[in-house]
């Protein structure tokens, strides 16, 4: 019965979270997997159709995986369109504030305010289909002070390409160079870097699957153990 309890509530944490402790493999690190996928919710709800990471789920988690003696690393699976760009950050600055050993792996892509959220583990990885989608910061509907919304826009955009330079090996003079790109996107200015490009460019830092990631991961973690 206990066992059936276990199973019962592993499936409900990956089914309600996206979460799952992988503890049975042969190294005995405890290794916590979390994805972001879809949209990033904010403060607002998206479409109920619409696949969505709430980051007053995550938020918590992530404080929880910093406190917690049971988890050792922390493997994060993106495959994101962007959303919500305070919570995006939020969430991008807790994952690379916390001391335990993080590796990231963009499958698909990682686009948008999904690029810091990329970048934000200690080390991170592309598959080589993968796209990560480089473009300024858009906001829709009525301005009431139209140089007052661009300057805060700038600002917005200036934390982005910070973080992004802080945390990969691009200068945020390049990052703003590829952001504001009219060649490559038919609706939009910005950039699209498929897997070796976006590790050429330094964004990313190497091309490689869920092998691959793991093993970093257990490398890092027997380093600091």
């Amino acid at each position: 019965m206990a066992e059936n309890r276990k199973e019962e509530e592993k499936n409900e944490q990956i089914k309600e979270m996206g979460t799952a402790n992988l503890t049975s493999g042969s190294s005995r690190h405890r290794i916590k997997l979390i994805t972001i996928i879809g949209e990033i919710e904010g403060h607002e709800a998206v479409s109920g159709n619409t696949k969505s990471t709430k980051y007053e789920h995550l938020l918590p988690m992530l404080a929880e995986i910093e406190d917690s003696e049971e988890i050792d690393g922390l493997l994060i699976l993106l495959n994101t369109l962007g959303g919500d760009v305070e919570a995006g950050l939020s969430i991008a600055e807790m994952i690379a504030s916390l001391s335990k050993p993080t590796v990231s792996l963009v499958l698909g892509g990682s686009h948008s305010i999904g690029g810091p959220l990329a970048v934000s583990a200690d080390y991170s990885f592309i598959v080589p289909s993968g796209t990560m989608i480089i473009h300024p910061v858009r906001s829709s509907g009525m301005f009431i002070g139209v140089m007052q919304s661009f300057r805060n826009m700038v600002r917005t955009q200036d934390r982005i390409t910070g973080f992004l330079a802080k945390h990969s090996h691009m200068s945020q003079e390049r990052i703003e160079e590829l952001m504001l790109n009219p060649t490559q996107l038919v609706k939009d200015v910005g950039t699209l870097l498929e897997g070796e490009e976006a590790v050429k460019e330094g964004l990313i830092d190497a091309v490689g699957g869920m092998s691959d990631a793991l093993h970093k991961l257990h490398e890092m973690i027997d380093h600091v153990q």
